[in-house]
């Protein structure tokens, strides 16, 4: 069965999806940017807007009732790769010691001129 997961302290979808999937064993997780539950933009710099991210990241693992260490899977999409140095420093010190698998992607554009959004997959 799947199951769509709307924390109550995180981004709420900006179009027609879900924030996460629940499937039973796991979490796939849509990108996050740095939206706040009220739906504002906190990027008044590229670290304070990664530092959203990661909360609204962390929102979703909670509500799948996991923790970090469940993360697979993480997909970290920038919109200028001389950015990757700040990103690699504050998600090294989200996720610790663990080290789920991941990819980073330069593109074009994301949502609301972000500058970055990760997505990530959870095991249950």
């Amino acid at each position: 069965m799947l199951t769509p997961l709307y924390p109550a302290n995180a981004a709420k979808p900006a179009g027609p999806y879900s924030p996460a999937m629940d499937t039973g064993d796991f979490v796939f997780c849509s990108g996050q940017i740095a939206t706040d539950s009220e739906g504002v933009m906190q990027n008044e710099t590229f670290e304070s807007e990664v530092k959203q991210v990661l909360q609204n990241v962390e929102a979703l693992i909670q509500s799948s009732g996991t923790q970090k260490q469940n993360v697979v899977k993480a997909t970290v999409f920038l919109t200028d790769l001389n950015d990757f140095a700040v990103m690699n420093t504050l998600y090294a010190s989200f996720f610790e010691t663990h080290k789920p698998a991941r990819s980073t992607i330069q593109v074009a554009k994301l949502p609301l001129g972000a500058r970055i959004e990760i997505e990530v997959i959870i095991k249950k």
